[in-house]
């Protein structure tokens, strides 16, 4: 027997049962239709026949549940019921479908609610929990008109910004310094019982403990001090947190130590998190805690976790997800998704980080104990050089590569002669394929570099990695890059949360700026980001230091990230509901896309915006899911829903943007939800948010991708290039 065929007969709870007789209360239609139907194939077709007929009635809809006239323009012509006809319909026509579920190590998830519903009303059975019947009791509410949505007020977003203070706040400022010194005296305290030790980082004979804290003071400005006393064990980390953490919390981090998981948090980004509670930010800093806690979904997981990225899994001579052919797939130095652009990730200390995220994709790789922050190990041997010098050919010889992201890891993570090193060899690169160009004809000339970038936390994790001397080697590339046409430079960071931007980030930005570089931000939407107000709040912290939003990604993963997961309909409830504060008036499109080329000026620039364009801030980003091979997309519709409540998604890839030409044989990516949405209500509750200010989320059951500004297009070229495809293999 089928599992499926075998929770079928299994009886609902007491609380279902409940949820159930409400639901029927509520829409005598359906139970007319449920009590009525012979088997779930009746009840299927009757459901249908109710819902087509209402949805008829608006043209535009049924246009778009048909997927006639799909894209932004038509869906933001939907009404509320619209959404919900639609959800139902889908529902139907996926009903049966089994979806492997990576999120339960790969067991065979079913959708069919519909079946359910007649299992439950005429047998009691069916296994459906309440999460399943909380979700469709909203879901038949939102149909028949009774549940409307109640956005919120620009006054109330504001409100719930407040919560949030940033780093630049004085207050938080004495706090810090405060963490700042408890760390400071806990690692004297350690070197001078020679629990560490270090050749740089020792005290001279004889200095008093007030000297000692000056020379750690002095040593607290240098970033290689900090990866040097990184924390690598739970006892540490609760040692330099004031011993604040409570016993279940250290029973988790043992039990993730001895898994194989690795620890990694330097002490400046360890005294962000608040030990003594300000009255003010109550819960402000969970953002933060949440990427240094690891959850109990994790460490069960660990060991299990399968690579979200297809393009993850590459052999050498065989075309990656996408049809991409790489230079080196073994050694991994280049990952590719899109025609225009390509990663390189460099054998340096840029394969690292300057901590560890818990809901970092690269936990995949952590099972296998590869790289686990061993920093000696990824100091650059003699043979990067030469594969460096192959990678470069491939670009040069690449027909559509135009943008290089460097990262890892993290780019910033490279030694200075390092990513010079990689600098002078792209701009080598850039030279040769320029001064190829010059031989081809118009129509035939290959792409050439428009872009360059550099992927880093460490604006968050350890801004004093941006010294001097590093803005000094960005400088000079951009200078010399100029010349053979690279238009825009930037520094691609995640920054969680406004308190991470701490004066030491302001100061960190303000020193790429006066490089010439602008600094862009990808925000990963966990939990505690999704918050009413947080991710607004962000970007206007974001905008006050010069820094543009770029990405509001939701979590990538199954299981392990179960817990920072924030559900795709909060992704769209926050883009339609709140981040709609900043949407930027057309009239400001040209001097928004102006921003890239007066670097030194974009504070004031973008304050000058927003007081014109009377805006909070600047929503210059976009609200997306990163696909296993397809990309980035907010472009979906809830296809099904499992018994656990759990809902089903189908998407569609961004029709905004050049994508290899194997998208049209991928068709739509599922992606089944590791968590419910009422699951992610109660814990927004358990971390002191009131569920009800998020109601409507239930409603939002599709998703358009948005238009990308003009700020993040590629400028034009003044020749034609070829539209043949190198490199590619579909």
């Amino acid at each position: 027997m089928k599992e499926a065929d075998r929770l079928d007969k299994i009886a609902i709870t007491v609380k279902s049962h409940r949820l159930l007789k409400q639901l029927l209360q509520e829409n005598p239609s359906l139970e007319e239709i449920m009590r009525n139907s012979k088997n779930e194939t009746e009840a299927l077709v009757g459901v249908q026949q109710w819902v087509m007929e209402e949805l008829r009635k608006n043209p535009d809809a049924y246009d778009y549940y048909i997927n006639e006239h799909a894209g932004r323009e038509r869906f933001e012509k939907l009404t509320w019921k619209d959404y919900a006809a639609i959800r139902l319909l889908d529902y139907i026509d996926n009903a049966g479908r089994e979806f492997p579920d990576p999120n339960l190590r790969g067991e065979i998830a079913v959708s069919n609610p519909i079946k359910l519903l007649w299992l439950a009303v005429n047998k009691g059975t069916g296994g459906a929990k309440p999460y399943f019947f909380e979700d469709m009791l909203h879901l038949l509410r939102q149909f028949t008109g009774s549940e409307q949505p109640q956005p919120p007020s620009a006054e109330h977003v504001q409100a719930w910004m407040e919560r949030f203070p940033s780093a630049l706040d004085p207050r938080i400022i004495k706090l810090r310094e405060e963490n700042r010194d408890r760390i400071i005296n806990v690692l004297i305290d350690m070197i001078d019982a020679g629990e560490i030790s270090s050749n740089k980082y020792k005290f001279s004979g004889g200095m008093s403990r007030e000297q000692k804290f000056l020379q750690m003071l002095r040593w607290w400005d240098e970033y290689t001090f900090h990866l040097h006393f990184a924390v690598r064990s739970p006892d540490l980390l609760n040692r330099l947190l004031g011993e604040s953490l409570d016993p279940d919390t250290m029973k988790l981090l043992y039990e993730a130590e001895e898994k194989g998981i690795p620890f990694f948090v330097n002490p400046y980004y360890l005294s962000l998190l608040h030990v003594r509670v300000p009255y003010f930010a109550i819960g402000a800093d969970l953002a933060i805690r949440h990427y240094v806690i690891y959850s109990r979904q994790l460490i069960d997981e660990f060991g299990h976790i399968v690579a979200w990225e297809k393009e993850d899994t590459v052999k050498t001579g065989e075309p990656n997800a996408a049809g991409w052919l790489l230079p080196t797939a073994s050694e991994r130095n280049v990952h590719r998704r899109y025609p225009e652009v390509a990663i390189l990730i460099p054998d340096t200390m840029g394969r690292a980080c300057g901590g560890l995220c818990a809901s970092c994709q690269r936990m995949y790789d952590f099972q296998s104990g590869h790289l686990n922050f061993n920093l000696d190990k990824l100091r650059p041997e003699e043979t990067w050089s030469e594969r460096l010098d192959r990678l470069m050919h491939y670009f040069e010889e690449d027909t559509q590569l135009r943008d290089i992201l460097i990262t890892g890891g993290d780019a910033l993570m490279s030694s200075d002669h390092s990513l010079k090193q990689i600098l002078d060899r792209i701009y080598d690169m850039a030279r040769r394929k320029k001064e190829a160009n010059e031989q081809r004809e118009d129509g035939d000339k290959f792409a050439e570099l428009l872009r360059v970038r550099l992927g880093s936390r460490l604006l968050a994790y350890l801004p004093q990695r941006v010294t001097p001397a590093l803005a000094e080697v960005l400088r000079e590339f951009r200078e010399k890059a100029v010349e053979l046409g690279v238009r825009q430079f930037v520094v691609q960071t995640h920054i969680e949360s406004p308190m991470e931007i701490t004066p030491a980030t302001r100061d960190a930005v303000r020193r790429l700026l006066d490089a010439g570089w602008i600094v862009t931000n990808q925000l990963v939407f966990t939990t505690a980001a999704s918050r009413r107000g947080h991710t607004a709040r962000l970007r206007q912290v974001l905008n006050d230091v010069g820094i543009l939003p770029y990405y509001t990604f939701t979590v990538k993963g199954y299981m392990e990230n179960n817990y920072n997961f924030a559900t795709n309909a909060r992704a769209v409830q926050e883009q339609l509901e709140e981040k709609v504060l900043g949407s930027i008036p057309e009239e400001f499109y040209e001097r928004v896309r102006s921003f890239p080329d007066d670097p030194h000026n974009l504070v004031e620039s973008m304050s000058a915006l927003r007081q014109d364009a009377s805006l909070p801030f600047l929503a210059t980003d976009r609200n997306v899911l990163n696909l296993p091979g397809v990309g980035k997309s907010l472009t979906f519709r809830v296809i099904g829903i499992t018994r656990y409540g759990r809902r089903i998604l189908a998407f569609d890839h961004d029709i905004t943007r050049e994508h290899s030409p194997i998208i049209h044989k991928l068709g739509k990516v599922i992606i089944i939800e590791s968590k419910s949405i009422s699951e992610y209500l109660q814990q927004l509750e358990d971390i002191g948010e009131d569920a009800a200010d998020y109601m409507d989320i239930f409603g939002y059951s599709i998703g358009e991708t948005e238009p990308r500004l003009g700020i993040y297009e590629y400028p034009e070229y003044d020749f034609i290039i070829t539209d043949e495809y190198s490199n590619l293999e579909v």
